[in-house]
């Protein structure tokens, strides 16, 4: 089975950046290249949220509180995705999980901790 491993949270203040990754390290290049990846977050008490998402063709779409501060890009040779938050606000806090989906299969990460500091 693929594993999905985030990294690159952390602790930051307010204003500042973090970029996230996310790989599939076992996943073969050719299920890596048809997988649409997206990222989710879920701040404490709330519901699990889109926050962006990259299709195979390379197509983007983020929720609108991200718009203009994150970027969402794919590497497919790599086998990783990558979320680049600028501008970063406690509204950002939570759990960020990565998922690798197609057809009826998804595959999501263990997530990983970012949290603002105002």
């Amino acid at each position: 089975q693929a594993q999905v491993v985030e990294s690159g949270g952390g602790l930051v203040q307010a204003g500042g950046s973090l970029r996230l990754s996310c790989k599939a390290a076992r996943m073969i290049l050719s299920t890596f290249n048809m997988k649409t990846i997206t990222w989710y977050r879920q701040a404490p008490g709330k519901q699990r949220e889109l926050v962006a998402a990259i299709s195979t063709g390379g197509n983007t779409n983020y929720t609108d509180s991200v718009k203009g501060r994150f970027t969402i890009s794919r590497d497919n040779g790599k086998r990783t995705v990558y979320l680049q938050m600028n501008s970063l606000n406690d509204a950002d806090t939570g759990v960020y999980y990565c998922n690798f989906a197609s057809g009826t299969t998804s595959t999501w990460g263990q997530g990983i901790q970012v949290t603002v500091a105002s």
